[in-house]
């Protein structure tokens, strides 16, 4: 989340948006247990509830509540204005078809990464990174080759603000190693994950920049431990990273005003 003045904010948008978010955690969850998990009352929740009723934005069901439809319009608005999600959605279904495996494009939005598109082949291990879904930017492939891409002052600041959360027992959590991490990157072009964001996977991506130079994006293939190995994991895979990645910085200097 952006950092704001909390005197410049509306606290009953800040209630309606936190029974959003327990709603999306939970899948489905009934009144009483939104008002236990966030400490206020019934009748907050129950007007705040029939609100986003109102709106489209929460459907009920039976005593349960879950995210409405309306959300969907919303995110495919936000995914079709981003200038590069239709180049990034067709060389994603191609990478896909091509490799079997799981291929996604992330963007950074407030120091966090973002799934724009993602695309599964006929061998590919199902994960939870859904198009949407947000996560630490220090921790997979496509986001850190973004990180290696961003300005250094942008990148202490990401890190001031979100710190160094560990999902796995791989996970960087030293600034300093990062920081070297970075500088590889910067220098191959390409960067890894090794079962930093999830237990058994790993993944291998590449920063895709505009035509200023700064990122736009990271594209990045991944798969299980066990097939991503040897010269695929540490040459195949990167040079195939590669070059789409740079086939896109190519179509986006040509083909988007």
């Amino acid at each position: 989340m952006t950092e704001v003045n909390k005197n410049d904010t509306v606290s009953t948008v800040d209630t309606a948006l936190s029974i959003v978010h327990v709603i999306e955690s939970n899948g489905e969850i009934t009144l009483s247990e939104v008002a236990m998990e966030l400490d206020i009352s019934t009748s907050t929740v129950h007007r705040h509830l029939n609100t986003l009723r109102k709106h489209g934005y929460v459907v009920r069901d039976g005593t349960a509540y879950r995210l409405g439809m309306r959300f969907l319009t919303l995110g495919g608005t936000v995914q079709t204005n981003k200038q590069v999600f239709d180049l990034a959605k067709r060389k994603v279904d191609q990478l896909a078809a091509e490799t079997g495996e799981r291929v996604q494009f992330v963007v950074e939005e407030n120091g966090l990464r973002y799934y724009l598109y993602t695309q599964s082949g006929e061998n590919a291990v199902q994960t939870d990174a859904s198009i949407g879904k947000s996560g630490p930017i220090h921790e997979s492939a496509s986001s850190k080759a973004i990180l290696a891409e961003l300005p250094q002052g942008r990148v202490e600041e990401i890190i001031d603000n979100r710190g160094l959360p560990a999902s796995t027992d791989q996970t960087i959590t030293d600034r300093e190693e990062l920081f070297a991490e970075l500088d590889t990157i910067r220098d191959s072009g390409v960067a890894f994950n090794d079962e930093e964001a999830t237990p058994g996977l790993r993944a291998v991506g590449a920063a895709v920049c505009g035509p200023d130079g700064s990122p736009v994006g990271g594209l990045s293939i991944s798969g299980p431990a066990h097939r991503f190995k040897g010269d695929l994991y540490r040459e195949e895979l990167p040079d195939l990273v590669l070059a789409a990645a740079n086939e896109l910085e190519l179509k986006l200097a040509y083909e988007v005003d």
